[in-house]
């Protein structure tokens, strides 16, 4: 066999190996945990991901008069704001809320008209948020599928060990 026909068999091969187009990957992905029941199995609809340059904590106290017996509420709520940081993202803050009392939690929504993530924690997270805050750079991520899952987080970038 000649050189040249060796050469193009080889050429041939390799690009039959390769994927026809490869998918573009998901910035911050590996801050994602194993997807066991495959609901992440095609690429994200939408992905939102903000790095965190501030926050602010509400402890509110309500009470409604008008209901018997009065209830009477302290929602906590940590609102964050930062900058987005994929290609497409038009968040421009994410609202923490911190339930006590409930059962099951809310799930997290995107208002693509107000730009805001509205998340859902229970309290007891409320310390460990505190401290992802307090101690260096924190992202935020969203992601929805067409299958109807959502996933929502927050995490540092990588950190060396001291």
């Amino acid at each position: 066999m000649s050189p040249l026909i060796r050469r193009c068999a080889v050429l041939l091969l390799m690009s039959c190996s390769l994927p026809l187009a490869a998918a573009p990957a998901l910035m911050h992905g590996q801050f994602l945990p194993p997807d066991d029941l495959t609901l992440r199995d095609a690429q994200p609809e939408q992905q939102q991901l903000l790095q965190i340059t501030e926050y602010s904590v509400v402890v509110g106290s309500q009470r409604q008069s008008n209901q018997q017996p009065i209830p009477v509420t302290s929602p906590v709520m940590i609102r964050l704001k930062g900058k987005p940081l994929n290609k497409g993202a038009t968040i421009n803050q994410v609202l923490l809320n911190f339930d006590g009392e409930s059962k099951s939690l809310k799930k997290p929504v995107y208002d693509d008209k107000r730009k805001v993530l509205t998340l859902y924690y229970p309290m007891a997270q409320y310390s460990v948020v505190m401290d992802l805050l307090r101690n260096g750079t924190l992202y935020c991520q969203f992601l929805s599928y067409a299958n109807g899952h959502v996933w929502a987080d927050l995490h540092t970038g990588a950190v060396r060990a001291r």
